[in-house]
């Protein structure tokens, strides 16, 4: 089937529709659920999907408001799309936003490590190479900034082995997550070192970087955002709020998260960082594939006087605002939507503490319902078909 070579009077609604009908012919199949309204194309037919024919349409529900405390001080009431299939999941996380709001809100701190990328040659003599790189750092980052207006090369890390040389490059990029851009930048900064050192350049990505990859080295080092969260709930909100008890949620919490996840040799020791995550991801137009670092997150939870702490620690939010899918006319809302606060922070790092706001509400919500042998009932309530 040929769906590049259409009508060039088309537009990019045109352009889907008439993919999705050649299809249909070709295969002899109906299609017709997956029809998009020119509102909701957007660009994405030119710059997100190739040979695009439609969309798959994926329920968003509202969570919140979720009181934070972000890291300026400045306190404000969030409201959460959630962009799921997973029934449960939205009034999980909306209850946890009705606990930490009666309970004061969740406080939040963030650290921006910038996006990384980390490009391989071949180096059979790797201190001589390096001490090279060293001496041209500033000719090789001035190559890689040329690129765009909006990237700044904050950091590297080289490693060495078997022959080969990683360079890892750290880079602020605005207010977009940045992914392509550093790409973009890493390759030219390839090729100028192999140019001037005279060594082969292998790739413009070596792993070392794990993108959208789990690896012990991101969440010790951490990637895009670093970001905690944490909350105190009183007794009384733990008993009318979440259905249970302080003593019920140390017990479970001890059994899931520090033992339970020790036996799995787990990399985060969380409850389901990952579902918030994915739904806040897709609502809001991030590169969801980067769910995979935002779960190596590490949920911790505490007796305190006359209630429980709880603690949410992500090393590696990878965020945007501007770009990718964050630019499609509904993410676009849905991005609206949640940033209507007005903060003093970038609109990306506000985003990022929003995030793992809501991260915390899902995590002591569904503690909860599992303290309380809820969860299942929940599910067979919320995410079956009603007969």
């Amino acid at each position: 089937m040929d769906l590049r070579n259409l009508p060039p009077e088309l537009d990019a609604a045109g352009r889907v529709a008439k993919r999705r009908s050649i299809i249909e012919k070709e295969l002899n199949i109906e299609l017709d659920a997956l029809e998009i309204s020119p509102q909701q194309v957007g660009a994405a037919d030119e710059r997100n999907c190739e040979q695009m024919f439609g969309a798959v349409p994926i329920p968003v529900g509202l969570a919140g408001p979720l009181r934070i405390q972000f890291s300026t001080g400045e306190m404000s009431d969030v409201y959460l799309p959630l962009a799921t299939t997973e029934g449960a999941l939205v009034a999980s996380v909306n209850r946890g936003c009705k606990a930490v709001r009666e309970a004061g809100g969740v406080r939040v701190r963030s650290e921006y490590i910038g996006i990384t990328r980390s490009i391989a040659f071949e180096a059979k003599d790797a201190e001589a190479v390096t001490k090279k790189i060293r001496a041209l750092e500033s000719a090789w980052k001035k190559a890689g900034e040329a690129t765009s207006g909006h990237l700044k090369i904050l950091s590297y890390d080289i490693d060495t082995k078997d022959g080969l040389l990683f360079l890892m490059i750290m880079a602020d990029t605005d207010e977009a997550m940045g992914m392509n851009m550093l790409t973009i930048a890493a390759q030219e900064v390839g090729e100028f070192l192999s140019k001037e050192l005279s060594i082969p350049f292998l790739t413009v990505a070596d792993n070392v970087d794990s993108d959208k990859k789990p690896s012990m080295r991101t969440k010790m080092r951490g990637r895009g955002y670093r970001v905690s969260v944490e909350a105190t709930l009183p007794e009384a909100v733990i008993r009318e709020v979440l259905k249970s008890s302080a003593d019920a949620l140390l017990k479970t919490a001890r059994a899931k998260l520090d033992i339970g996840s020790d036996i799995a040799g787990a990399l985060g020791k969380n409850l389901h960082v990952a579902n918030t995550v994915a739904a806040l991801y897709l609502a809001t137009g991030q590169d969801v594939a980067h769910v995979v670092e935002g779960s190596l997150a590490d949920t911790t939870v505490s007796k305190h006087a006359g209630g429980i702490h709880i603690k949410v620690e992500l090393p590696a939010l990878l965020v945007g605002v501007r770009g990718g899918g964050a630019d499609l006319p509904a993410q676009k809302q849905c991005l609206r939507l949640v940033q209507r606060a007005q903060t003093k922070l970038r609109p990306s790092t506000q985003l990022a503490e929003t995030v793992a706001g809501a991260v915390l509400a899902g995590e002591v919500s569904l503690l909860a319902a599992l303290s309380a042998n809820a969860l299942a009932q929940a599910h067979r309530t919320l995410g079956r078909k009603k007969n």
